[in-house]
């Protein structure tokens, strides 16, 4: 049988289905069902029309409507609400009779209060269902009444036709009355005149009427009712045809077969054999798979905002965002320098492909370089030879890439004398050498250097008119595991929009051999963006997200930053709370799987004032996603990689990236979520009409 039954006698008069749905092959049912799209898009045919439903947009199944459903996008998700008629019936008598319909034909017909209404009353009737809070029941029930009266006010099936219906009590019932009658009785002989004189109207004002009221002639009206019924006899029955015929009120085979021909394309003979299969066929041609109900709550979160049973205490953060706002310029000061490390460290191919790929990304202006004057450059103060071939290959590829070097000048293990030996040696050299511009060397002194010796090499450096950054440089390396973690992520962004100036340890790469103390060769709390494999951390991607930020701030506050540039806006939120600042220490990290406070948050963005359409990406890295530390601990630690597992972590410590597109609204509703540190960086991109 093509009819399908909800038994309701349990007392909720409804019952949601959350699927996605590839094919749901042509049925009927016994009760209303309405589908409301939370993602993708599918097609429903109504009888003889087809209509594509896109996100956020919703269509009503009437009773006994013949319906089917498909979709060739695998990702979508529907809501799909079955609501038992004769609940309605209490509250509304003539319930058979009335139709409802939506607007799933015109672009941008759904965007209206109306609709948002209705989306808000299925979102909480999904609340109750899914939280089952003290008389959850009776709520549904006061919900469903409110439903009902909003449809019949809103939705009614001749307000889709004549929306000035709505103004007009009187015609409203006569209309409703005439299609009553010709829908109650399509299967008669009736005529024309019999609807005339029950409303004591003349013919030809009655066929006016119904031509404006239906969108149809009365004959058209009375053929179609005909021949959508005798679907539901084609395919549930094997009565003939000639017998269908004349069950839905033809009164001749060949008026059906034209009829049926105009409406469906194709004969009622060929589409019975077509359509026409056994129970079994039919239950294997279904291909719909279902979700847990409650995964569908994080769809529908703006429409349960102001809901007050709603418990979304500790699951939502809401923010309103008006993108025509500024506060003030945002300056990307997190991309002046870099640290590097020993020089030596970039002679190394390993190393050089790292920071090279960091500067691609993230864009850094200089890179501090500690011991350039060392043994291991060919630097050798004591029997004063210095041979700079090594520094020139470092400068020279740090030039290829586009950054500058700020080089760190350090005393130890030097006399003065020896100290400045070498600084006015490096300057003979380098002032004379083609291909390099000295003037964009900047230097720094480390916290130990003696002020006397500053002062002496001050005087080389200032004859050079070069730049000396005033702060001394702590160079003392700290480890510590929680580098490795996605705790850095939200600590670095929240230090840096603060522009705090604890981040002076974090460098570019990790360096195996400077570890005295190695438990494995993977992850050993060395403070470097990209680990010693190539295998980037949390920490590089706060500067990858914070670099994808605009020029002027919207925006600001604890756990988020909303900025625009032309065209753009680019809205970061981040893991938050009051400890985020500080570094903490926690040995059991790796077997706790989390942080302090590392919890679960959801955020629903309303976003106003984007004067177009939209194309929407989302970059997110937390615990669960792109964490190439997670992806370790849940390999179980090994103390090295073999090539698979290499090759695993470098492709999972990458951002998931999604798209959307947004129609022009005058409220954007994005959702976003974060399974414990981590962050979320959404890019709206206005997209404009093209002009023919």
């Amino acid at each position: 049988m093509r009819k399908e039954y909800i038994d309701f006698s349990t007392g909720i008069p409804v019952s949601v289905d959350f699927v996605t749905v590839e094919e749901y092959p042509l049925h009927w049912h016994n009760y209303i069902e309405i589908l409301y799209v939370v993602k993708g898009s599918v097609f429903v045919n109504i009888n003889a029309g087809t209509y594509e439903l896109i996100e956020n947009e919703i269509e009503i199944i009437n009773v006994d409507e013949a319906h089917r459903i498909f979709s060739k996008d695998k990702d979508n998700k529907v809501l799909i609400f079955h609501i038992d008629p004769y609940f309605f019936e209490k509250y509304y008598n003539d319930i058979k009779n009335m139709f409802f319909y939506t607007n799933s034909s015109e672009e941008g017909a759904q965007e209206n209060e109306d609709y948002d209404e209705l989306r808000t009353f299925l979102s909480i009737v999904l609340c109750e269902l899914v939280q089952r809070s003290d008389n959850y029941d009776e709520e549904i029930e006061n919900t469903l009444v409110e439903l009902l009266y909003h449809l019949i006010n809103n939705f009614h099936y001749l307000m889709h036709e004549q929306e000035e219906l709505r103004e007009n009590d009187e015609q409203l019932d006569r209309y409703h009355r005439i299609s009553k009658y010709i829908y109650n009785n399509y299967n008669n002989n009736i005529t024309l005149q019999d609807i005339a004189d029950k409303e004591f109207l003349s013919t030809h004002y009655l066929s006016h009427e119904i031509k404006y009221s239906t969108g149809y002639s009365f004959t058209e009206l009375i053929n179609l009712t005909r021949v959508e019924e005798s679907v539901k006899l084609l395919l549930d029955t094997d009565k003939p045809i000639s017998e269908i015929s004349e069950e839905v009120g033809f009164s001749h085979t060949r008026y059906y077969n034209k009829n049926f021909k105009f409406y469906y394309k194709t004969t009622p003979l060929n589409y019975r054999k077509k359509y026409k299969v056994d129970e079994e066929t039919l239950e294997k041609s279904k291909k719909i798979k279902y979700y847990d109900l409650k995964d569908a709550i994080d769809f529908v979160m703006y429409y349960l905002e102001d809901y007050d049973r709603f418990n979304f205490e500790d699951k939502i953060n809401k923010i309103n965002i008006d993108v025509s706002e500024e506060i003030g310029p945002f300056e990307k000061s997190f991309k002046d320098i870099i640290n590097v490390g020993n020089a030596f460290e970039l002679l190394l191919e390993d190393n050089k492909d790292i920071l090279e790929e960091i500067q691609y990304e993230i864009g850094f202006e200089y890179a501090r370089l500690l011991n350039v004057f060392s043994s291991d450059m060919g630097i050798f103060p004591k029997v004063k030879f210095y041979n700079w071939s090594r520094t020139e290959t470092v400068l020279e590829y740090l030039d290829t890439i586009g950054i500058k070097p700020l080089i760190v000048l350090d005393d130890k293990d030097v006399t003065q004398e020896e100290f400045l030996d070498v600084l006015k040696s490096f300057f003979d050299f380098f002032s004379k050498l083609e291909g390099l511009n000295i003037n964009d060397f900047v230097f720094q002194f480390t916290q130990n250097t003696l002020d006397d010796n500053i002062k002496e090499a001050r005087v080389i450096i200032e004859e050079f008119e070069l730049q000396i950054i005033e702060d001394k440089f702590n160079d003392e390396l700290s480890v510590d595991p929680i580098y490795d973690t996605s705790y850095m992520l939200p600590f670095i962004i929240q230090n840096q929009l603060n522009k705090d100036s604890k981040q002076n340890a974090l460098r570019a790469f990790d360096v195996l051999d400077n570890q005295p103390y190695l438990t494995n060769e993977v992850f050993f709390g060395y403070p470097g963006m990209v680990n010693d494999k190539g295998i980037r951390k949390a920490s590089f991607y706060s500067y990858y997200l914070l670099n994808k930020l605009g020029d002027t701030i919207v925006a600001k506050d604890n756990g988020y930053i909303v900025t625009k540039k032309e065209g753009e806006y680019q809205i970061l939120l981040y893991s938050y709370n009051e400890e985020i600042i500080n570094l903490i220490q926690l040995k059991k990290y790796s077997k706790l799987r989390g942080l302090k406070n590392s919890t679960e948050k959801k955020f629903s963005l309303n976003i106003m004032k984007i004067p177009t359409s939209a194309r929407v990406t989302s970059y997110l890295i937390d615990e669960e996603v792109g964490s190439s530390y997670n992806y370790w601990l849940d390999m179980g630690k090994p103390v090295r990689l073999n090539k698979e597992e290499k090759e695993i972590l470098l492709k999972a410590s990458f951002p998931k990236v999604e798209f959307k597109f947004a129609k022009k609204s005058a409220v954007l509703n994005l959702q976003a979520k974060l399974e414990g540190y981590g962050a979320v960086l959404i890019i709206i991109k206005e997209v404009q009409k093209h002009l023919k």
